[in-house]
């Protein structure tokens, strides 16, 4: 630190250094003093962040001064000033500066001591540039020195001076793009690698105005695509990347890659014309490079013909075009048939169980018969998918968990075994959404929170996680919903601002978070008794499930007493479930038909509709399902006047619903408890003396437990109905002061309501 202060102390004290040096040899001897004293004060953080720069700043394209300085400074500010000091010298000062610097490298051909060994990333890079410099003639030379002064002043000249400021950074541009060809005629155009662009490291998305050279447009690209497919948010934005794609393909139209990466770009805007166009001149360019195949000729030829319909059909299932798509996927399968191309066959039998699956039809025969070909040529990734799609329709038509749980742990084997990351994580987002099927939340949550925190088995080029692809957005869904159901609305928002980020609204997975955001809206609104506020969210909710939407508009208008319109929209609904084999919204179809004959007090005709529903949910271990089913059922049988057989029936469902269930679940459980508990002691409104004291007792114990449920979700409703039982509860045991609490609180929430409370025999 001395050492540094004393050649400060000497810059500002000397007039030879701030005015510039006067004599080459003192400017090579505090420049030199200047290194030694940055080279021994660079810590070790500092040191790795240089070391992981070096890489980028070599294979991407150009920067401009001032974004290569800042970039140097975020890592060491030493080394960002020491290299600010060595332009300075060499633009400032003659052409036998920039000789000198050269001179004064260390060779890593025979410098043993530098850190630049030969075999290095700099060593070979310091290699790289010493030869293409000295084959370098004199009026190259001099050429190179001038592009370095105008590289360096323009970065600092004012558009209003002509003169040189002192060294102040900042981030004017600069392009090299506007020198012609800097190097003369550039003995090895491969080795300097002159053309130079505006690094897309840079913060601006300013348009660049230069062709790339061939390595920094394949960097570009591969970065691109790497970034498109695992972290959508670091790429550049759409409108950006397509005008820097268009910029590369007017200088060179026949580059097949730009063409493929302007395709993937398309598709993150739905943009189904433009997809369509560059994804076929992506294969048209194929085809003219010959670079389609081992051989060329009709062999190559074929094969890029049959992947080139076969992606066209995966365009069109993209879009949901599944008319077009069968068309595209029966000429690929032609064209491999008679090529005889077995992998292109597999690929095709995989489209065609899951384009069979979009158009809702039964795909289970095709799908096994894609999992043995694929285990037969050795093609462990469709025959891991063809599994995975096995296991979701076991799951949608009623199989057991432990068959499906064993399905997926053999194809875990098989992912870890080959190191299949992707598949890893549908795997288990496919366990989290199984297992909240069936009920069980804490296992749902529990696979949850274990993809979220497993490191990718890729190698994770650009420092990107594997965190924006449609498992995570599965899973960060889920997590968001289990959130809700607790009414811990503070994390849901922090969770659902996360997927925003994450997942931007033009991308492909951005419908499910806005879907699962709208449905938790939805269910807070309805739980709060603020039906005005849920009502113009069924709009947005249909345009994005219509299933989904009708069920929610048919409870709204159950909720406002629209019955009538509610039960032709229930029963629509039902019928076109059952077409597709929806068996959840079957259920819960049903239990909302159930809840439109309690208002018409019709409880014996519920009573055949919620045995259905058990019989359903039973035969389909959906136990979430079947705990509400029973206590539709236990409500039933309390209005049709067996209280101990419904109270007999609620034991069997209050274990899973406390464990499992969402907090306005578990409410209604204990409200229902408690009702049953009054009328087995016999206790009546209005009578006094009657009732069994000790079951009295209990039920509000069990009222208590209600409350505290439903003031989690400010569900007022409830509420109100639970301080009513309390008075009533509160007097018949004689407790005057707390039956007068308990109806003062029902007064201020019925005044605050503003709407006569239903009857009881009316809703669970």
């Amino acid at each position: 630190m001395d050492q540094l202060h004393r050649f400060f102390s000497y810059c500002s004290e000397n007039p030879k250094v701030n005015g510039g040096f006067s004599s080459p040899e003192e400017r090579r001897h505090d420049t030199t003093l200047l290194y030694e004293m940055t080279a021994s004060k660079i810590t070790l953080p500092e040191r790795r962040r240089l070391n992981k720069l070096i890489l980028p700043l070599q294979q991407g394209p150009d920067l401009t001064l001032g974004q290569f300085l800042k970039t140097v400074e975020e890592c060491c500010p030493q080394t960002a000033y020491a290299v600010k000091l060595r332009l300075h010298e060499m633009a400032d000062g003659e052409l036998k500066d920039m000789e000198y610097f050269f001179s004064t490298l260390p060779t890593p051909f025979t410098a043993f001591d530098t850190e630049a060994y030969k075999t290095s990333v700099v060593g070979l890079f310091m290699r790289h540039m010493l030869l293409a410099y000295n084959k370098l003639s004199f009026s190259q030379v001099y050429k190179l020195y001038k592009s370095l002064q105008h590289y360096y002043h323009s970065h600092y000249a004012k558009p209003m001076d002509g003169q040189v400021p002192a060294l102040v950074a900042d981030d004017s541009e600069m392009d090299l793009t506007s020198i012609e060809d800097t190097v003369g005629d550039r003995v090895d155009k491969e080795e300097l690698d002159t053309p130079l662009h505006e690094s897309e490291l840079r913060s601006d998305n300013t348009p660049s105005r230069g062709p790339l050279s061939q390595k920094q447009a394949e960097y570009f690209l591969a970065r691109q695509a790497y970034l498109l497919k695992n972290d959508e948010n670091k790429a550049l934005k759409p409108a950006a990347l397509q005008e820097e794609l268009n910029n590369m393909l007017k200088f060179n139209p026949d580059f097949a890659e730009a063409h493929y990466l302007n395709y993937l770009n398309s598709m993150r805007v739905q943009d189904i014309f433009l997809s369509a166009h560059s994804l076929l001149h992506y294969f048209d360019r194929l085809i003219l490079s010959g670079n389609d195949g081992k051989s060329n000729g009709d062999e190559g030829y074929g094969r890029s013909l049959r992947y080139a319909a076969l992606n066209l059909a995966s365009l069109h299932c993209r879009f949901g075009h599944y008319q077009q798509a069968d068309l595209a996927l029966q000429e690929a399968i032609r064209i491999a048939q008679e090529s005889n191309d077995h992998v292109c066959l597999q690929h095709c039998l995989s489209w065609l169980y899951t384009l069979e699956q979009m158009k809702g039809s039964d795909s289970t025969v095709l799908t096994e018969d894609s999992v043995k070909m694929a285990a037969h040529f050795c093609l462990p990734y469709l025959a891991s998918l063809g599994i995975q799609s096995l296991v979701q329709q076991g799951a949608t038509q009623g199989k057991t968990a432990h068959k499906l749980m064993d399905a997926l742990k053999d194809t875990d084997i098989l992912h870890w075994k080959h190191s299949l990351s992707e598949l890893i994580e549908i795997s288990l987002a496919q366990t989290t959404s199984i297992w909240r099927m069936y009920g069980k939340s804490t296992m749902s949550l529990q696979q949850a929170q274990l993809l979220l925190n497993m490191s990718s088995l890729e190698p994770v080029n650009f420092g990107v996680q594997q965190n924006n692809t449609e498992a995570f957005a599965v899973v960060l869904c889920h997590l968001a919903e289990l959130h809700a159901e607790q009414g811990l609305y503070g994390a849901v928002s922090e969770i659902i601002q996360h997927l925003k980020e994450q997942f931007p609204p033009h991308t492909q997975h951005a419908k499910l978070w806005m879907l699962c955001d709208l449905k938790i809206q939805f269910e807070r609104h309805m739980n709060e008794g603020k039906y005005h506020l849920a009502e113009p969210l069924v709009t947005a909710i249909t345009a994005l499930n219509q299933l989904e939407g009708l069920y929610r508009k048919a409870q709204v208008l159950k909720a406002v007493n629209r019955s009538t319109e509610a039960y032709h929209i229930l029963q629509q609904l039902q019928a076109r479930c059952e077409k597709t084999k929806c068996t959840e919204m079957v259920i819960r179809v049903m239990l909302s038909t159930a809840e439109l004959h309690w208002e018409s007090s019709g409880f014996s005709t519920a009573l055949p509709v919620l045995l259905q529903a058990l019989a359903l949910a039973r035969q389909h271990h959906l136990q979430s399902l079947a705990s509400e089913t029973i206590l539709h059922l236990a409500f039933t049988q309390l209005m049709l006047g067996v209280p101990e057989q419904a109270l007999n029936v609620l034991h069997e469902a209050v274990e899973p619903i406390l464990a499992h269930r969402a907090v306005m679940d578990k409410g209604c459980a204990m409200l229902l408890a408690a009702r049953c508990q009054m009328a087995v002691a016999g206790f009546k409104p209005n009578r006094q003396g009657q009732a069994d004291l000790r079951l009295a007792a209990s039920a509000l114990d069990t009222l208590n437990e209600a409350a505290a449920y439903f003031s989690q979700l400010n569900c007022k409703e409830r509420l109100r109905d639970v301080h009513y039982l309390q008075a009533q509860l509160h007097r018949s045991l004689g407790q005057i002061l707390e039956s007068n609490k308990s109806a003062m609180l029902f007064r201020l929430l019925d005044q605050e309501l503003q709407s006569p409370a239903p009857p009881v025999s009316m809703r669970l």
